[in-house]
């Protein structure tokens, strides 16, 4: 079926036909004539399905022929680079409309997007805590709002904005029409649900979770202390020509991005410490080819779309099946095909039975060919923790042993000195009046 068939205004079928999607994806399909119709949806879907067109299409079918100058849909997301992907989507979806959006997010000036509130841009797409900031002022009422999207609504509670939304929620009127979108349906979440949605249209419910079907997954047993050394291996053998690299802290995603480097392979890396306009040149030198390897944490990666990207890779295992699911969807996305690799180590056995036992079934295991895995260790990335309190104790004690030791020598000089040392400061302390005069 074709987009056409769905009845959408024809200024956004010409927008999705310039942007190059032929067919709706399955939850597209399914999700779309529900909206259309005025239903509350409820859709658990996997990333990369799609899932946002399928919300924002029926919303500007609806707003395209409305009288402009009021905030009427509410997107929510859990991170800036999330909104920032949708604010993108929707501009692509809507070129021809005249609809105007604005995303509201942390890590930059509230000016433009006050301005976004005063002058009643069509769709706001915010992350909840700055959306909250906002809130404290009268312009950012959203008295007019009539539609409301709650994107990813599992990532948010797994980053703890369940309250924030409740705050949220409380804020704006009630909406002619919710949408609500999730990945996994943990009980918090579920029992959002039926507080907020009225008699909502099922949407590719699966309480199954699982990657797209184009993802080809496989493991990489290795050392920890040779995982850098295999993924350079990896890609400078033509495994992968581009990657999603995602490591568990942002100081291995520091170390591993300047290893890569190193080794004469372009990499960037985007995680929380780096500010808003970092994270974005990092984003978009990776889209578009300038680097080969873009290394990220779990947080800053929620929102990364990036077209045909070939390779996943987990550097470190995820700590719960749910991450994994959403890192490796980065990949297939759209019904397109992709290969996601996790390097395990000895020590991360019991999180990938966990992860198996989640999707229902064995992951492949892999040898890299000619791969040296008794060979001697690279340098850690990552200090553990420990060592780090361990080593700081150490030089703390250290240099208060100095210190009593220089304050010891000082007493017997100034004892063996009498008055003269007395006369001696008091004529340093009086120069130094002198300097400052």
């Amino acid at each position: 079926m074709a987009f056409s068939a769905l009845n959408l205004h024809p200024t956004l079928v010409r927008g999705v036909a310039d942007l190059g999607f032929i067919r709706p994806t399955p939850i597209q399909l399914e999700a779309i004539p529900h909206a259309l119709e005025g239903r509350d949806l409820l859709a658990c879907a996997a990333t990369g399905s799609g899932k946002t067109a399928a919300f924002l299409l029926p919303i500007l079918h609806q707003l395209v022929d409305r009288p402009r100058g009021t905030t009427r849909a509410l997107v929510l997301a859990p991170t800036r680079e999330l909104a920032l992907q949708i604010l993108d989507d929707l501009n692509g979806l809507a070129r021809y409309t005249g609809l105007k959006a604005a995303a509201v997010h942390g890590g930059v000036g509230m000016g433009p997007q006050e301005k976004a509130f005063r002058t009643g841009a069509d769709v706001i797409i915010a992350t909840p805590g700055r959306l909250l900031d906002h809130f404290q002022y009268g312009y950012a009422s959203l008295s007019g709002l009539e539609y409301l999207v709650l994107d990813e609504a599992d990532r948010m509670l797994d980053m703890g904005f369940l309250p924030d939304i409740r705050r949220v929620l409380r804020h704006v009127p009630k909406p002619k029409q919710t949408f609500f979108f999730s990945a996994t349906m943990p009980a918090p979440i579920e029992k959002l649900t039926h507080e907020i949605l009225r008699a909502p249209a099922k949407v590719a419910l699966q309480r199954r979770a699982a990657p797209a079907k184009g993802v080809t997954q496989a493991l990489y047993p290795v050392p920890a202390g040779l995982k850098g050394t295999l993924l350079v291996e990896l890609l400078k053998k033509g495994h992968m020509e581009e990657a999603l690299v995602f490591t568990r802290t942002k100081h291995r995603a520091n170390r591993l991005a300047k290893l890569l480097n190193q080794n004469g392979i372009s990499a960037e890396r985007i995680h929380g410490n780096r500010s808003q306009a970092q994270r974005t040149k990092a984003l978009a030198g990776f889209k578009a080819g300038e680097y080969r390897v873009l290394v990220a944490t779990d947080i800053a990666a929620r929102g990364i779309d990036v077209e045909a990207l070939g390779h996943v890779v987990n550097f470190d295992v995820p700590g719960a099946p749910e991450d994994y699911i959403h890192r490796v969807g980065r990949t297939a996305r759209a019904e397109a095909t992709g290969e996601a690799f996790t390097f395990v180590t000895p020590e991360d056995e019991a999180d990938i039975k966990q992860i198996e036992k989640v999707l229902g079934s064995k992951i492949d295991r892999v040898l890299l060919e000619g791969f040296h895995y008794q060979a001697t260790a690279d340098a850690p990335l990552e200090v553990p923790i420990r060592e780090r309190l361990a080593a700081s104790r150490n030089r703390n004690r250290k240099s208060g042993d100095r210190g009593r030791g220089s304050a010891a020598k000082s007493a017997t000089k100034g004892a063996q000195g009498g008055g003269n040392g007395a006369e001696k400061g008091g004529a340093q302390h009086r120069r130094f009046g002198r300097r400052r005069k």
